[in-house]
């Protein structure tokens, strides 16, 4: 397993068949029941909105982010805890994920296979 470079990462389609892990520049806080995502270097996430915060359901995807399960594992897992359709669930993941590969909060994992 090798993970790509944020940069790799900017302009890339989102499938459902990958596996996303956390950038080490990154550092997740729990403050009040919110996570909130904090860059620990320069150029991580938005200069006029660094620190990043998630709601419920963006936290418990950002959880499940671990380098092994993929996108669809990710949205299954979740439709069943949350009684929804996995279609929802899947664009909800697929949205986040886009989002926080845009910031370079989360890296793709390449099989070295």
């Amino acid at each position: 397993m090798s993970r790509t470079s944020p940069e790799g990462n900017a302009d890339a389609d989102i499938t459902l068949d990958q596996t996303y892990i956390p950038s080490d520049d990154i550092v997740a806080r729990e403050i009040e029941g919110e996570l909130i995502l904090v860059p620990v270097v320069a150029g991580v996430g938005d200069m006029e909105d660094e620190l990043y915060s998630l709601n419920d359901t963006g936290k418990d995807i950002w959880c499940r982010l671990d380098g092994k399960k993929t996108l669809a594992e990710v949205a299954e897992d979740l439709a069943d805890e949350y009684d929804s359709s996995p279609g929802e669930i899947e664009t909800d993941v697929v949205g986040l994920v886009t989002e926080l590969v845009r910031r370079k909060m989360l890296l793709l994992v390449k099989s070295d296979a």
